[in-house]
């Protein structure tokens, strides 16, 4: 499978479906590229179907729509796509319900090893370093931004952030989302230490 010509029609959607940034500096395309070196990094932990992994993680946020969940649209658009590059039916089948699902992190439902590992690498990203980087650039673009501000910010982020790690649903999911929190909270508490 060429990932590359997967790859650039990841960038026209996500540039076309008219998904509101809601922050300037976010991108959906670059969100989505992190999502799949996460994935691909955690099926080598953890095997399952390379492509099925690959695939749903370059196509989980394709689709938007204002009225309908984002999921059930990119399903839809990576199912079209999917079978106009030939793809096996039964591999189409599989990625769409894993776009399907992958916005629904607490679902009791049983999940195949490859869904598991997508929604755990789209739950890992803009967690750690990336996520104080977003709160920093999200208070340097709001009113009246200090430090302080910033600081608050990111020490909220991991108070709400911190429990979710209940939402991973795989031990190297856990074992990297662990990881993450205890930066953000030796980053809180040096911060601390230099601004107050």
């Amino acid at each position: 499978m060429n990932y590359s010509e997967v790859i650039e029609f990841v960038k026209t959607k996500t540039s076309e479906n008219g998904r509101p940034p809601n922050y300037p500096f976010r991108s959906r395309f670059d969100h989505t590229m992190r999502v799949y070196r996460w994935a691909i990094k955690l099926q080598a932990k953890l095997g399952g179907d390379l492509d099925i992994i690959v695939l749903a993680a370059l196509l989980h946020d394709i689709g938007w729509d204002d009225k309908r969940p984002h999921g059930e649209v990119g399903a839809e658009i990576a199912v079209e796509y999917l079978d106009s590059i030939g793809v096996e039916p039964e591999k189409i089948k599989r990625i769409g319900e894993i776009i399907m699902m992958h916005s629904d992190k607490d679902t009791k439902r049983e999940l195949s090893l490859e869904c598991k590992i997508v929604m755990d690498a789209d739950l890992l990203d803009e967690v750690g370093a990336v996520g104080i980087l977003w709160d920093a650039m999200a208070t340097a673009i709001g009113d009246e931004p200090s430090y302080k501000k910033a600081y608050y910010r990111i020490k909220n982020f991991y108070r709400i952030n911190k429990p979710k790690i209940r939402r991973c649903k795989t031990d190297p999911g856990r074992t990297e989302y662990a990881k993450r929190m205890q930066m953000i909270e030796n980053y809180i508490y040096q911060l601390e230490r230099e601004l107050f």
